[in-house]
């Protein structure tokens, strides 16, 4: 319930701007029993939404996690694109592109191979 508490309070501040609410009709004024009623549902639902929103960014994160992260370039393919780096007849850029990754990713198997090396 403590959640509740800042919207609440907000609602109770917004009452004097917000005077009638009207859904399918209806009127809702936030100053009556029905109207706090009916507020207090939506901000319990907006809450139980985000708290969905949460779960499921965790879940689909871990699976994430589970699967790990697949290499772009095979170990073949990591070597050769050093053989070429090394013979100085590529840049990086030529090497990203003939490789079909980014400079980054360049960088990044030449420095594992210096630090493997």
């Amino acid at each position: 319930m403590r959640a509740l508490e800042f919207p609440r309070q907000e609602l109770q501040a917004d009452v004097a701007r917000l005077q009638f609410l009207s859904l399918g009709g209806t009127l809702y004024d936030p100053a009556d029993p029905m109207g706090k009623m009916f507020f207090n549902i939506l901000a319990t639902f907006a809450e139980f939404e985000v708290d969905l929103l949460r779960m499921r960014t965790r879940e689909g994160m871990a699976v994430a996690r589970a699967k790990g992260k697949q290499p772009k370039l095979t170990a073949r393919q990591q070597d050769h694109l050093v053989k070429e780096h090394a013979s100085g007849e590529h840049m990086i850029a030529d090497l990203a592109e003939l490789f079909s990754v980014s400079r980054a990713t360049v960088y990044r198997v030449l420095e594992r191979a210096r630090d493997n090396a």
